[in-house]
Order: C-alpha cells, then structure tokens, then sequence
C-alpha cells in the first residue's frame, strides 16, 4: 500500500527544477508514518488521537525549503489520504474483522485524523517558510527559543550544534557581550552556539563530548577575562533537557548579578540566592529577622549591616574585616557584639541566613563571593578562632 501511495502522490505535478532531492528522499519515511497514523486511528478510535508523527512535520519543513509549494504538499496528502481510504473501504468490504467497527465510524475516525493533520502540516509549512524569508540570525533566535519552550519537530540542523552533547550554558550582558562570549568558547575549545536575543544581551552554550568542569571554564575566564561584559554561567548539563537546564540556571544566576558590573556570576555560588529572591514571603521574612532590628541606631543601621558585609566578604575574620573597614579589630568585635545583642542571638547561630538578607537587601550586589574570591581559586576558609566572635574576644 505504502508504495502505491509513492506512487500516486508522485503523479502530482512540480513546477520544473523545484523539487530537490531530500525532499523526494524523505517521502518514503513521511508515507510509512502517515500510514501508520492513519491505521492507528482504527485501533484507537476517535477519542485517543496519538500525536501526529515527527516525520510529516520533518517533510513539511523540507518542503518549504525546497521550494515545493503549500498547494502540492496539501494535494499529495489528499491523494495518499484517498488511496488509504480505498483501501479501508475495500478491506471492510472484503470481511476482514476491524474489531467490529462499521465502515461509517471508521471513516470518521479517518476523516477527523487528516483534518488535524492538514492544519498541523500547513502551520508547520507556514512556519518554516516565514522562517526562511527572515535573516539568518533572526531564524536562529526563534529556533532557540522554540527549543527552549519544548517546541516539538524544531529543525536545528541549520543551527549546527549537536544537542546531545554537554553543554555549559552562559548569558552575557554588555557592550562586548557576544565577543566575551566567543572568546570564552574559543579559549576553551568547545563549540558554540550563540545567539543575540536583545542587543546588548546574548545567550550561549557551549558544548562538546566530553563533560568539562566548571573549573576549567574557570581558568579560561580568568586569563582573557570577560572584558566590559557581565557574563553568568550555568552548571554543566547533557542533552536536550541539560541544554535547557542550564540556559535556566544562568538566566537564574544573571538576576542575582550585579547590575552594571563587569565580572563572571557562577550559579553554584548564587543558587541557593537566586531561588530565595523568587520567594517573596521568605525574602521579607528574612529581611523581618535579620535587619530590621538592626536599624533602631542614628545612622538606621548601615555602620552594623556595613561591619557585617565586610565580616561575610572576609570569611567571617575579625581581622580581615577590620583591614577592609579600616577601623581597629575591636571596634569590629564591639559592633558584632552590639548586633548579637539586638537579634537576641549569636552570629554562629544564624549567620547564613543573616549573609542572605543582606544580599537580598543589596539586589544581590553584597557579599559577592564570585568577586572576593576570583574564578579558579578557593573560596578563603574562616578562621576557626573567629568562628565564635564571644570566645575570641
């Protein structure tokens, strides 16, 4: 049957020098799964309609880039929905049990499949021929964000990336965001897919076979730097699902970065914060407990919270922390005293959650560890004496 639907569907003339050779290639694959779609709707009947198959979205995007016209695709569905129809008829007809369906049902069940995928092959034909008549660039944006949002049958095959790869996902903000971009991928030896969704901002991914660890990305920031870009950084993450994991991830950690900044924002050091701006009952909460008591002095509270950023960017040491504020080590201590005092508690006790209040405070500008500590070094320890600011004092 499948070879006299070929045939049949071939009769339906092309203008001259139009119709190219993948186009007549994928018929066949387009055919089979057509048929196999439509007998299906025997076996399911009219309430279970399966999706339509990926090949005769495939065939009508190739039709467009062929150059075959909407009026031929839509006359060659015609003509292998007849012939299938023929034969349906022709097998009833004959007595061959269809699980006791009369003719007038399973003709229904027909007629409601090749509606539904008449309408989803010309929207699907429609779309890919709006896309060829757009710049390249502009084709490319709209393919990823198909992607992005779980299109399904999106042709990627003119973005020329490979998919089921490892991928890195970044988002670059700035006047050099695309050549930050570019030079970070080159510097890491992985390839790149990259597109400019706005025109100061541009999305990456960067992917390869092998799983590379954000370390190594690190490294490569640090020696060319990101230039006057703000670049965030997702984790690494493998095929289709990871390529949008860590696009999300990075769209996640440029929130939490500093606006107007120049640097690099991991999502593993902005996660956990990045996750807490988006809940508001906890974000203020936050701020309830931990700031808000502060801000009965003269000054409303900005000499303790100021003592505290500079505690939490020094690793919780007295001493750094003094160096930076530029005041003695025990008028540190004094101020961390005075704030225990007004919590009711000790730092030890709640001091994460204090750091994050404080950089919620900030729009995520405080207490930056991705700038005190510089890509591809470790995070400094605190010292264990400072840890308990009572016993050290």
């Amino acid at each position: 049957m499948e070879k006299a639907i070929l045939v049949r569907i071939h009769e339906v003339p092309v203008p001259a020098g139009i119709e190219d050779g993948e186009y007549t290639d994928g018929l066949q694959s387009a055919v089979s799964a057509g048929v196999g779609y439509g007998l299906a709707g025997i076996e399911e009947g009219d309430d279970h309609l399966s999706p339509i198959p990926a090949a005769l979205f495939a065939q009508a995007r190739q039709a467009a880039r062929s150059g075959v016209t909407l009026d031929v695709v839509l006359r060659r569905l015609i003509a292998g929905y007849t012939l299938l129809s023929d034969f349906v008829m022709q097998e009833v007809e004959d007595g061959v049990p269809l699980r006791d369906l009369a003719l007038r049902p399973v003709l229904h069940v027909q007629a409601t499949r090749f509606e539904r995928l008449v309408g989803a092959v010309t929207s699907e034909y429609t779309r890919e021929y709006g896309h060829r008549r757009r710049p390249p660039e502009r084709r490319h944006i709209e393919r990823v964000k198909d992607l992005l949002a779980g299109e399904l049958g999106v042709d990627t095959g003119e973005l020329a990336y490979e998919f089921d790869d490892w991928h890195v996902g970044a988002i670059a903000r700035g006047d050099g965001a695309t050549r930050a971009l570019r030079s970070l991928a080159e510097a890491a030896d992985r390839r790149l897919l990259l597109v400019r969704p706005e025109r100061d901002t541009a999305w990456a991914w960067f992917g390869g076979r092998r799983r590379i660890a954000m370390a190594e990305i690190a490294r490569c920031v640090s020696s060319d730097g990101p230039g006057d870009a703000l670049i965030a950084l997702g984790e690494p993450a493998r095929g289709i699902e990871g390529w949008r994991l860590t696009h999300e991830q990075a769209s996640a950690a440029l929130r939490i970065a500093r606006r107007g900044a120049e640097g690099v924002v991991l999502y593993a050091d902005v996660g956990l914060l990045a996750s807490i701006s988006q809940d508001d009952v906890l974000a203020r909460s936050l701020h309830q407990l931990y700031l808000a008591p502060l801000a009965d002095g003269r000054d409303g509270g900005a000499g303790l919270r100021e003592t505290l950023r500079a505690y939490f960017t020094a690793g919780r040491n007295i001493s750094s922390a003094a160096s930076a504020l530029g005041v003695s080590r025990q008028t540190v201590g004094n101020r961390l005293r005075a704030i225990e005092g007004k919590l009711g508690r000790t730092l030890e006790s709640c001091a994460p959650e204090i750091e994050v209040a404080l950089r919620l405070e900030g729009g995520g500008e405080l207490i930056d560890t991705t700038l005190a500590h510089p890509p591809g070094t470790a995070h400094s320890v605190p010292n264990r004496k400072d840890l308990s600011i009572r016993s050290d004092l």
